[in-house]
């Protein structure tokens, strides 16, 4: 089989938003030598809502660390529900940006990193709700997906169950954080690449490492 790079995130992992110009970068990369596949991990899934109150003050806190060494930005849409949270009406939640990432790779099955961070830019830069439905809007507009299919799909029990599936398959994966880059070079290999945020340039060394052994052992 052709090594796969398996990327697990989250769509509200704001690691991961600071991490998705590195991962597009080694997608440019690798993109003749590997298959890409992003796995959405269910990090935010409460029985019962929970406010964007509980988690304010950690992100308040963490997003600048994030700023400063990933060189990404947050966007003050964002920013607002952080510093004002007793006035937003977020509830964080996982699954319907996981559903809607399924649905995008069925229409465009190559463009799964690409997806991966419009769903984040459009949380961290634009501040839009994510369990809003409406928050995907743009995204048809953008990449000429017919609206009443698309939500159709989004309320569907096949593309719910898909988005569980991959939650599944990151827990069998051994994945307890995001970022999270495994290399799959067979049925049952797996070599674990980076497990949080990752430069560019420590990552391609661990890949080119990997397809290294990989082209001695053929």
């Amino acid at each position: 089989m052709n090594p796969i790079l398996i990327y697990c995130f989250d769509a509200y992992c704001g690691w991961c938003y600071g991490f998705s110009p590195v991962m597009k970068q080694i997608e440019d990369t690798y993109k003749n030598q590997c298959g890409f596949e992003v796995l959405s991990g269910g990090m935010i899934l409460p029985e019962k809502p929970v406010h964007i109150k509980a988690s304010a003050d950690y992100i308040a806190k963490a997003y600048k660390n994030v700023e400063d060494l990933t060189g990404v930005k947050f966007g003050s849409d964002f920013l607002w529900h952080i510093f004002n949270p007793d006035d937003s009406d977020w509830y964080p939640h996982s699954e319907m940006p996981a559903i809607a990432l399924c649905i995008f790779k069925d229409y465009y099955p190559d463009k799964s990193i690409t997806f991966a961070h419009e769903l984040q830019y459009a949380l961290h830069a634009e501040g839009r709700d994510l369990t809003d439905k409406e928050a995907y809007r743009h995204l048809l507009e953008k990449y000429s997906i017919h609206p009443e299919a698309f939500y159709e799909k989004l309320s569907s029990e096949h593309y719910k169950e898909m988005a569980h599936y991959e939650f599944s398959l990151v827990k069998q994966l051994q994945v307890d954080g995001y970022p999270c880059v495994l290399m799959q070079t067979g049925e049952l290999k797996f070599h674990l690449l980076a497990k949080g945020y990752t430069p560019f340039e420590t990552l391609t060394k661990r890949i080119d490492a990997v397809l290294e052994e990989l082209q001695k052992s053929k």
